[in-house]
């Protein structure tokens, strides 16, 4: 009897640690518990950068990047993709993407192969871009390697780098989440993105307006989709961007953030945050769906 009931409380025992292993598999947390002021501020972790040159990127049709990827040895995170707007390059998104990457993530900011590509060569230049950075990393041929979760992988862009993100999304099933800054296109409707999508809005955007951008995207998107659109109170079209007032770009990577450790990272503890706990009262609109 005592050798029985030894085997079953063992047997227990596995059992209980083989849930907990899974139930800590299930999410890829990172840092410490989130709060708006957190997500207002530079994340925990150091970040290094590594540079691709446009003619080592020639291959994968965009023009180079820069992956900034947190300094921590024995840790993984996912990959993010960011592709710029029209006219704009590298510099104009650095401050938001070294925040992200300080929040636990290997952002790559992109530059597109021209700097008036339409959204669609800038989907295809995304893609390109993600996937190059994704196979140097499998490589081991970059110091980033070590730290990138190659299985996980989201993107994000402004204006019509926004636009290019959501037809990114339609074509790879893969990705994680999407974030789509003030997006801009001339395709109007993306009921094919299967990927959690936050789109994020300016109050008083009159280049990629709300009512012929933001808002018709958003409608497109299928109803039982992890989806939100947020609209920030007073910002204009540039608010994403080193010409944005700082409080707008905190806002823009603040929600960047959140979204991305609620999809990218399935970390649960962000899942309030997306839907309202990143509002300090700097939105006009927060409408969140799909979950």
């Amino acid at each position: 009897m005592n050798i029985t009931r030894r085997f079953l409380c063992t047997l227990m025992l596995s059992a209980c640690a083989l849930m907990t292993a899974q139930a800590q598999a299930a999410g890829y947390e990172r840092g410490p518990d989130p709060t708006a002021a957190l997500l207002n501020a530079t994340g925990p972790y150091a970040v290094s950068a590594f540079k691709i040159s446009r003619a080592d990127a020639k291959s994968h049709n965009y023009g180079g990047a820069t992956v900034y990827y947190p300094q921590a040895p024995g840790q993984t995170f996912g990959v993010v993709a960011m592709m710029p707007g029209f006219l704009a390059f590298q510099a104009v998104y650095e401050t938001l993407v070294k925040k992200v990457a300080s929040h636990g993530f290997v952002v790559i900011n992109l530059d597109s192969v021209a700097s008036a590509d339409t959204p669609d060569i800038r989907a295809l230049a995304v893609a390109g871009g993600l996937q190059h950075v994704v196979d140097l990393a499998k490589a081991g041929q970059v110091p980033y390697a070590a730290v990138t979760d190659v299985t996980r992988r989201a993107v994000m862009g402004n204006s019509m780098g926004g636009g290019a993100v959501l037809s990114a999304a339609v074509a790879d099933k893969t990705l994680k989440a999407v974030v789509a800054l003030q997006p801009w296109h001339t395709t109007k409707s993306f009921a094919g993105n299967a990927i959690p999508t936050l789109i994020v809005a300016c109050e008083k955007d009159n280049i990629a307006t709300n009512k012929t951008h933001s808002d018709l995207f958003f409608a497109s998107l299928n109803p039982l989709l992890p989806r939100a659109e947020i609209e920030i109170k007073g910002a204009g079209h540039l608010c994403s961007t080193f010409l944005g007032s700082k409080a707008h770009l905190t806002t823009s990577g603040k929600a960047s953030v959140a979204w991305l450790k609620r999809f990218l990272d399935e970390d649960m503890r962000y899942d309030a945050m997306v839907k309202g706990g990143i509002d300090e009262g700097e939105f006009s609109r927060f409408l969140v769906q799909g979950f």
